[in-house]
């Protein structure tokens, strides 16, 4: 198990913490706290311990990514692109420090570059908290030559005496702030969300109270087959729902109509349910649809009442004998362990299946089972339904909480120090 900020002495000291503030903006406004309220435990226990100073940083959004393709927008309507003016408003972290400050009550000083702020920072009045500049404003933080990450990983780390890492949602990104920075760090622990994130994750991967039940969804089966044949040792049930499903059903021969299916897939998927078989796993795929002509919101629903499609509908949702299957195997699990949604929930049309999967686990957290929602989609849904509070554990980071369901060492917990 990880170090954590409990484990070491903060008083007095200058503390570098990478968060993950990567929330939706709007005008300059935060859209959802959820990221930022889920840190501010580690937050108040720092500042709680007194230290010299406490500087956070993060990445919002991908500053080149979507100057890219405004630049080339802006060239395909004949207007002229000027990054300087598109950046002025966009991808800053000053909004989010003075979000922050409301929800402590105490100011945040805006520092406004990862270079160059040791000064500002060793003049800070004792017990200060202060925010970087958006970490990916500079090529070094994503930059793929260590050399280069390594000189703003060096900036950063002259900024503090302790590194904190609490960012569990870039934890799976090997970049200057999240990991590369604790090779110039001598004391180098986690956040208790990071703690958190590890504690709920790692017993479903290494023994998780049994009867366990894997659910996984949404859209491709390439993105998620490394969680599946990973789940496939602990897991006695695998209810696969979402447009993935329907690559498993045509692997088996049944006809899927108009349906999302990844061709390149369908020897895989034959694989993994041989592969199931034989672990003795028993593999839940949707048994009747809620299916439409189109893929829009709205699209009018058509109920299946059949395994197979009619070669004019898509499936966008699971129907009541599928939801009915699913039921019957969550009732007996001692921990249930749920990523993706089984429809196409951002449709109100498409979302009553995962809507009902959303009350089955929480049911399940009600009778003692342990139960972890992961991954950014079907977080999503459990905030939508207002069931996230039902669940023993939602965890705030996507991408990394699908690697390390995978199996996979994530750069951001590596390179803490051990207990």
């Amino acid at each position: 198990m990880i170090k954590t900020v409990r484990d070491v002495s903060l008083g007095g000291k200058r503390i570098i913490m990478r968060v993950d503030f990567n929330v939706p903006m709007k005008d300059g406004k935060v859209q959802d706290d959820t990221r930022i309220v889920a840190a501010l435990p580690t937050i108040n226990y720092i500042l709680e311990q007194k230290p010299k100073s406490l500087v956070l940083m993060s990445h919002l959004g991908d500053p080149d990514k979507d100057a890219a393709k405004a630049k080339e927008k802006a060239e395909k309507d004949g207007k002229t692109f000027n990054l300087e003016t598109y950046l002025a408003g966009k991808h800053r972290m000053k909004p989010v420090a003075d979000y922050l400050a409301t929800l402590l009550r105490k100011d945040v000083v805006f520092l406004p570059s990862c270079f160059g702020q040791k000064s500002a920072i060793d003049a800070l009045p004792a017990g200060s908290i202060a925010m970087l500049e958006n970490t990916r404003f500079h090529k070094e933080e994503t930059a793929k030559d260590p050399a280069t990450q390594e000189i703003l990983a060096k900036e950063l780390a002259s900024y503090g005496d302790i590194f904190v890492d609490d960012a569990f949602g870039s934890a799976h990104r090997a970049h200057a702030s999240t990991a590369m920075i604790a090779k110039f760090m001598k004391v180098r622990v986690g956040g208790f969300l990071m703690e958190k994130e590890i504690a709920n994750l790692e017993p479903m991967l290494k023994n998780p109270p049994r009867p366990m039940v894997a659910i996984i969804g949404g859209a491709k089966v390439s993105s998620k087959i490394a969680v599946l044949e990973n789940l496939l040792k602990n897991a006695s049930s695998l209810v696969i729902g979402g447009g993935m499903a329907f690559t498993f059903l045509k692997a088996q021969g049944i006809a899927v109509g108009k349906s999302l299916v990844e061709d390149d897939f369908l020897d895989i998927a034959k694989q993994l349910l041989d592969h199931a078989k034989k672990q003795g796993v028993r593999v839940i795929l949707p048994v009747d649809h809620v299916a439409a002509e189109r893929f829009a919101p709205d699209a009018t629903p058509v109920a299946v009442d059949a395994q197979a499609l009619p070669d004019n509908l898509m499936g966008l949702d699971v129907g009541p004998k599928s939801l009915a299957l699913y039921a019957s195997v969550i009732a007996s699990a001692k921990s249930v362990l749920w990523n993706g949604p089984v429809g196409v929930f951002e449709f109100d049309a498409f979302a009553h299946g995962t809507e009902q999967v959303a009350k089955l686990v929480a049911e399940a957290t009600g009778r003692g089972a342990l139960t972890v929602v992961g991954g950014g989609d079907s977080v999503a849904a459990v905030n939508k339904f207002g069931l996230a509070s039902k669940m023993s554990h939602v965890s705030t980071g996507g991408g990394a909480s699908l690697e390390y369901l995978e199996g996979k060492e994530l750069p951001g917990i590596v390179c803490l120090e051990q207990k």
